[in-house]
């Protein structure tokens, strides 16, 4: 048994069972990967994966049990190896962190500055999507860290902290009626086009749960889920935005206006999500209290003690 085999069972079961895709994304070829999974299955005697011919079509029992376990194995090595950057070179390594376009934009630019001053030879890697596909990432151990809002709390794979809470302003162009409303209600706000995020982006239930609660229907016209979008289109004289706060800027946002609309919803929470039992360099601790001071490294490992002990307990 390789830990090489072990790499190519876990990445075609994330690849959907596309041996072809997850060849590429070990940067290998097909025929080695399948040739692989069978040594590997003769050697265990078991079969891992379900065919129809030569395409794998699903995963047997035992094969779900070994790939939980796989995912364990591979994550302590990962560890192994971590914990080894950690005491040969505490000041270098790579940082990934998945995030949301909103969270990339406005809120992260400030750390990461700091960040790279005090760690310049770490290697920082971005990744933009909707929260669930930073969830997802982190909870793959793809990154080191998820930042977003909302979805994040429905992995159970992941430690979650709370970091800050956040809500909405309304974005009109200059001389908008909306710029007259005080204050601003849903009733006024119903009555013109709205764009707003995708509800593939967090805080749009809230949204939606807002006008609900009113007995209103808001007439959504344009959905997206990066916030620049939103104020293009609000600029373009298409209808009135709904969006994070701190994704307006007065001073860059000059052809908009905004009021602030935090009494109108429920405020949303930006957490930070690790995957269970994960090690954490130096740095990570860093960058994260960097994001949310409160997030110190006693917190946070007590937090990933607290989240490991209350599996045990459900187990």
């Amino acid at each position: 048994m390789k830990l090489q085999q072990l790499n190519y069972i876990r990445e075609v079961a994330r690849r959907g069972l596309n041996v072809s895709a997850a060849a590429d994304a070990l940067h290998t070829a097909q025929p080695g990967v399948s040739s692989q999974i069978r040594l590997l299955e003769d050697e265990l005697n078991v079969q891992i994966f379900e065919r129809n011919g030569k395409r794998l079509v699903g995963i047997t029992e035992p094969g779900r049990q070994i790939l939980d376990i796989v995912e364990r194995v591979l994550q302590e090595v990962d560890n192994i190896k971590k914990v080894s950057g950690e005491y040969s070179d505490e000041a270098s390594g790579r940082l990934a962190i998945a995030t949301t376009h909103t969270q990339a934009r406005y809120a992260l630019p400030p750390v990461v500055t700091i960040f790279k001053q005090k760690y310049p030879d770490v290697r920082l890697e971005l990744h933009q999507g909707s929260p669930s596909q930073a969830a997802d990432q982190a909870a793959r151990g793809e990154v080191d860290i998820a930042i977003a809002t909302e979805a994040i709390s429905d992995y159970p794979d992941l430690v979650m902290m709370p970091c800050y809470e956040w809500n909405r302003c309304v974005v009109c162009p200059p001389g908008h009626p909306l710029l007259d409303e005080a204050p601003l209600s849903l009733a006024a706000l119903a009555r013109y086009p709205i764009i707003t995020y995708d509800f593939a982006v967090a805080g749009r239930t809230k949204i939606n749960k807002a006008f609900d609660a009113a007995g209103l229907e808001p007439n959504v016209v344009l959905t997206a889920i990066d916030s620049d979008v939103i104020k293009t289109y609000v600029e373009l004289g298409l209808g009135v935005g709904v969006l994070a706060k701190m994704a307006f800027n007065p001073a860059r946002d000059i052809n908009l206006r905004a009021v602030d609309a935090a009494h109108l919803f429920e405020p949303s929470t930006t957490r930070v999500g690790i995957r269970r039992g994960a090690f954490l360099r130096r740095y990570v601790y860093d960058f994260i209290e960097m994001f949310a001071s409160h997030l110190t490294r006693a917190v946070i490992d007590e937090a990933m003690v607290g989240r490991a002990k209350g599996r045990e307990a459900d187990g």
